[in-house]
């Protein structure tokens, strides 16, 4: 027999609760305009590193303060990764198509003969249907709908790929192909490659749906090249590993992404612990080597 659901709470019972759990909270009124802005089950997520690891239903006494401070720095890590991820996908998309259309003409996506044996055609043109349906109203996919007979280039409708449907599109590709991209971009083997944009999807889907990034553990390990040193698990600081080799310029990576990195870190230090988020003694000296 399933639960009854459980009743709304008021934002001042919400506090209520907090304490209860061995939060002090010293400033009500910030405590309540921070929750009216915040989803209440939202922010119960970040109370879980302050945990006792043996007593999983006691919690150290903890400032509230402590637990918003570990969310917003959570929120602009978010904003931080998004932009470098945008700039990754655009490169990604932009080489895909350009090596696609060369090997395989504008439509040569439409082709089941240009994927591997692994290739399911059909689910492949479903979601490309449902990608074109989903975006009709779009000025670019009117004017292909009406003067193209409903045809696109693949330099066109790769931008209407989901990074998901992206790197489904680079793992069903002959292996050659992925070879010789992944040896372009990135001077790597394609499985790295593989592994990266399955990674790369995972982390772009929590960052674009506000999820929580710190004390989180993702679903897959990004593989490291030949030759490197670190060992990548599950926690944040490997997928942001994995962004330094992603990233199309190198040359500004640290000013874009390290700087900024290193600037919130500081900011936030005396909320965050860098255990929590799988960051090294030397990650920044990491990141730019």
């Amino acid at each position: 027999m399933s639960k009854s659901l459980k009743h709304p709470t008021t934002f001042q019972q919400q506090i209520a609760i907090l304490e209860n759990r061995n939060i002090i909270v010293s400033n009500h009124t910030f405590a309540e305009t921070f929750l009216s802005h915040t989803n209440y089950y939202r922010f119960s997520g970040y109370i879980l590193p302050f945990y006792n690891s043996i007593h999983k239903q006691n919690l150290p006494a903890v400032r509230f303060e402590q637990i918003a401070g570990v969310y917003s720095f959570d929120e602009k890590l978010r904003s931080l990764l998004f932009a470098v991820i945008e700039k990754i996908e655009i490169y990604l998309r932009t080489q895909i198509a350009y090596y696609s259309a060369h090997h395989y003409g504008p439509d040569g996506y439409m082709d089941a003969n240009n994927f591997n044996n692994k290739h399911n055609h059909v689910k492949f043109q479903n979601l490309l249907k449902k990608v074109i349906d989903d975006n009709r109203k779009s000025p670019v996919v009117r004017h292909h709908n009406i003067n193209y007979g409903g045809k696109f280039p693949i330099w066109v409708i790769i931008d209407y790929f989901t990074l998901g449907m992206l790197s489904y599109y680079f793992t069903d590709m002959k292996n050659r192909d992925k070879a010789a991209l992944a040896s372009n971009m990135y001077n790597v083997n394609y499985q790295v490659v593989s592994s990266w944009l399955r990674c790369l999807t995972d982390l772009r889907n929590r960052c674009a749906h506000y999820s929580r990034l710190y004390y989180w553990k993702f679903p897959a390990i990004p593989k490291m090249p030949k030759g490197e040193t670190y060992k990548s698990d599950r926690t944040l600081f490997s997928q942001i590993y994995m962004l330094k080799y992603l990233y199309p310029d190198k040359k500004t990576w640290e000013k874009d992404f390290v700087k900024p990195l290193a600037s919130l870190m500081k900011k936030y230090k005396r909320y965050i612990s860098k255990d929590d988020i799988g960051f090294p003694y030397r990650w920044k000296s990491m990141l730019l080597k």
